[in-house]
């Protein structure tokens, strides 16, 4: 039998995605949970030795130390190693899984993430009811709820790069677009357009070329900018 929690536990979001950061905050923010993000792997560590959070959320593709090495680091520290960890992963194929199992983590979810997994996966690790911070003040967020909020979320990211984007085209920097596509990558399936992820993939395999095809990729990009414009259309979720 769970028992019931009525003090605010802490949970430390690992993931160098802001949509991804944002949706968890959001979520887990409306039970009794204080939220921290990081946007990678060092700085994780550093914030769960400081804080010892209740639970950790850990995405597996991340600069200077990813998901695995992470893993590795918080299950060697005294302090850390028995903090509950969910990896969360785009590429939830047996090889990562298991990568991740053997690494430490507790349990591996795929994006994108549903509000019902979530919770159930959190309930269990923590052995606990988990209650709405004000249930007359909260309300109550489905699935497609949420993918809206976390396309508005998305628009108004890649709007405050829009110019970083047109401009790294036209002069063709590759180190500029492959930070603008890494993110991207990884935010398509989160936001219900997987296309969005592997067109990125696409661009992001030619860029990584000793010549990159910069036709090809001008032509990618306008495949992105069209999607991005059906996405301020508001349609509804894929799938």
């Amino acid at each position: 039998m769970m028992n019931t929690r009525t003090e605010k536990l802490t949970v430390l979001v690992v993931d160098d995605y802001y949509v991804i950061c944002t949706l968890l905050k959001n979520f887990l923010s409306e039970y009794q949970f204080d939220v921290i993000t990081c946007s990678n792997g060092v700085e994780g560590i550093k914030k769960a030795y400081q804080v010892k959070p209740d639970l950790i959320f850990l995405d597996l593709l991340m600069p200077d130390l990813d998901g695995i090495k992470m893993l590795h680091v918080i299950r060697s520290i005294e302090q850390l190693k028995t903090i509950p960890v969910i990896v969360v992963s785009a590429n939830t194929n047996r090889t990562n899984v298991l990568s991740a199992i053997e690494a430490g983590a507790d349990r591996v979810l795929s994006k994108p993430l549903r509000k019902e997994i979530i919770l159930k996966n959190v309930k269990e690790l923590l052995g606990i009811e988990i209650l709405k911070a004000d249930e007359n003040e909260v309300k109550n967020i489905d699935d497609y709820e949420m993918i809206k909020e976390l396309r508005h979320d998305f628009l108004t990211f890649f709007n405050s790069r829009r110019n970083e984007f047109v401009a790294a085209l036209d002069k063709r920097s590759s180190d500029s677009l492959k930070r603008i596509i890494h993110d991207l990558k990884g935010t398509g399936s989160v936001i219900g357009y997987p296309q969005l992820t592997s067109i990125s993939a696409e661009i992001q395999d030619d860029l990584l070329a000793r010549e990159p095809d910069w036709n090809f990729i001008k032509l990618k990009c306008g495949k992105i900018l069209s999607i991005v414009s059906e996405i301020e259309n508001g349609n509804r979720p894929n799938g």
